[in-house]
């Protein structure tokens, strides 16, 4: 029953990350059509400048978005953890939704905020479902120093052949 829950997840964090990577680029692609049909300027810059800055950034953080969409799938379909840097990065997403939450409270509204308090929650879900799945060689296994007991989040101490005891 956990590795239907792990993958379920994970595949709606990775459906939802896609959604939202997809929306990135098409509202950033909607604000350059305006910089650049209105001629705004921000302090004298050129706006084809910022037009082809604001395309710049949507296309980057859409790609940042479904890079981490595409890391959850990878995990649902191996059924194992991210690596090391892999982890590192969907933590960097979840702090990045973390902040942006926060501050579209004051320009958006609730309503935007609660959308990436989900998000957050899906990929912070996600994360610790994996908790203990890492692959070999990623810094899982053995505890430092060599052949000690090793601790799995699935499964509590592992001590010896047989199941642990009080």
């Amino acid at each position: 029953m956990g590795a239907v829950v792990r993958r379920t997840v994970a595949v709606v964090a990775a459906i939802v990350l896609y959604l939202e990577a997809v929306g990135i680029v098409v509202i950033n692609g909607i604000m350059a059509t305006f910089v650049n049909g209105q001629s705004m300027s921000v302090d004298g810059l050129d706006p084809d400048v910022m037009a082809a800055g604001t395309w710049v950034m949507g296309g980057v953080f859409g790609f940042f978005l479904a890079v981490c969409g595409t890391l959850f799938l990878v995990a649902a379909l191996r059924d194992r953890g991210p690596g090391r840097w892999s982890r590192v990065l969907l933590v960097s997403c979840a702090v990045v939704h973390g902040v942006l939450g926060a501050l579209t409270v004051g320009l958006v509204g609730w309503h935007a905020f609660a959308f990436l308090m989900v998000v957050l929650g899906l990929i912070v879900l996600a994360l610790l479902q994996y908790g203990g799945t890492e692959p070999e060689g990623s810094g899982g296994g053995a505890a430092p120093g060599g052949t000690g007991p090793s601790v799995s989040m699935d499964k509590g101490p592992v001590v010896g052949d047989g199941p642990a005891t009080a």
